[in-house]
């Protein structure tokens, strides 16, 4: 049990650090984009740069990450990971910075699926829900510390500095993974060629879990457009200082911490569907406020965006639970990896459609984001759609 606990918070600390290195470079927006001097269009495609990367690279891991160690595939994914954050802190110019983000997406968008198989792997059944709730409280962790931490040095010193903070937190425990978590290829099958066709063919052949892909898919996209360029649009349009911007993640973060467990156990309670489209119906009106918001007092704009994160988390968390059931338990895991393409997918494709849509003007003022939530609006309503036609499994 010992062992195990090791293992779970080494785990949790991969997924923190890989979940601050993602999330921080919006609330980094503002001072990025002074730093580089790049558009809102250029700033789209470095957000979206790194997801479309990882996308990809979680496409074709799915196929070839059971036929390693798991130690040794989760040092050689996270050394990337870690070099490719340094790289991302060291550019010097947008080009630079672009690369930089695909050759850490490319390391980093596996790592989430591999730390919850890593998980799933050394947890006896009984006891693997405790684990995975540690290892996903990363999320809530990345938003009520690392965010905020992150943005308070870039304050202090400059927008690159949270990336070398990142990378050094990461070597530290990546020496840790390699003395402490011991070798696990129990999981290592003789079949490949055939899992690797298997695997598309039960996805191309469902049509329950193509809905599920698509709900994913429209899920991210969905709220990912106005979260995107939330903070710049805060600083520039409604009067934050980049300094409280942190204040958004950490009150956000702070209050779905308690709200999101409530969620859930509502979702079971009353149906995910329903808790779903309750929620998707609930954020049409807050992405509206929040994308036409005017100059007002910091107080009111962090009610709202408060809300806003809530209600995300009203409908993440049943959706995700409705996908896991999309598909039989034998062949959740491959779905699980396609799945977490789609989502890199999604956040991509929302990033750099803000980015096309939303403009600066000379006042410094950004304009149209009022029509990235109107786009916004339609994907939540086509979300609603798809998962009423999704068939549970177990």
């Amino acid at each position: 049990m010992k062992k195990e606990n090791i293992l779970i918070v080494l785990m949790a600390a991969v997924q923190f650090t890989h979940i601050v290195d993602f999330v921080i470079m919006m609330p980094l927006g503002p001072q990025l984009m002074r730093s580089l001097n790049i558009n809102p269009t250029q700033f789209g495609i470095v957000v979206s740069s790194y997801t479309f990367s990882a996308a990809i690279s979680a496409i074709i891991g799915a196929f070839f990450l059971d036929n390693y160690n798991r130690k040794t595939a989760i040092l050689f994914l996270y050394i990337g990971f870690i070099i490719g954050t340094l790289f991302c802190g060291m550019s010097s110019n947008y080009e630079i910075l672009v690369i930089s983000r695909v050759f850490t997406g490319a390391f980093g968008g596996l790592l989430g699926s591999l730390v919850l198989s890593i998980v799933a792997d050394a947890v006896p059944p009984q006891e693997r829900g405790r684990a995975i709730g540690i290892v996903m409280g990363a999320f809530s962790l990345a938003s009520v510390i690392g965010i905020p931490l992150g943005l308070m040095i870039a304050n202090y010193y400059n927008w690159n500095v949270p990336f070398y903070f990142v990378s050094a937190l990461g070597a530290i425990i990546a020496i840790f993974i390699f003395y402490y978590m011991k070798d696990m290829k129990n999981h290592i099958v003789t079949s490949k060629s055939e899992k690797w066709h298997s695997v598309i063919s039960k996805i191309l052949n469902s049509k329950n879990q193509r809905n599920g892909l698509l709900l994913t898919f429209l899920l991210m996209s969905g709220h990912f457009t106005v979260i995107s360029f939330l903070s710049p649009y805060m600083v520039s349009n409604v009067g934050f200082s980049e300094k409280q911007l942190s204040l958004i993640y950490l009150i956000g973060g702070f209050v779905t911490f308690f709200t999101s467990p409530i969620i859930g156990k509502y979702s079971d309670k009353f149906g995910k569907v329903k808790v779903f489209t309750f929620f998707s119906i609930l954020i049409i009106p807050m992405i509206l406020i929040v994308t036409n918001l005017p100059q007002i007092s910091v107080a009111i704009a962090l009610t709202l965006t408060t809300v806003l994160f809530i209600i995300i988390g009203g409908r993440v968390i049943p959706a995700t639970a409705t996908v896991t059931s999309t598909v039989e338990p034998s062949q959740r895991g491959s779905f699980m990896a396609f799945n977490s393409a789609v989502q890199q997918l999604g956040s991509g494709f929302a990033a750099f459609s803000a980015g096309a849509i939303v403009i600066k003007n000379q006042s410094g003022i950004y304009e149209n984001f009022n029509y990235v939530g109107f786009l916004g609006v339609a994907i939540n309503i086509l979300a609603i759609i798809i998962i009423s036609k999704i068939k549970l499994k177990q």
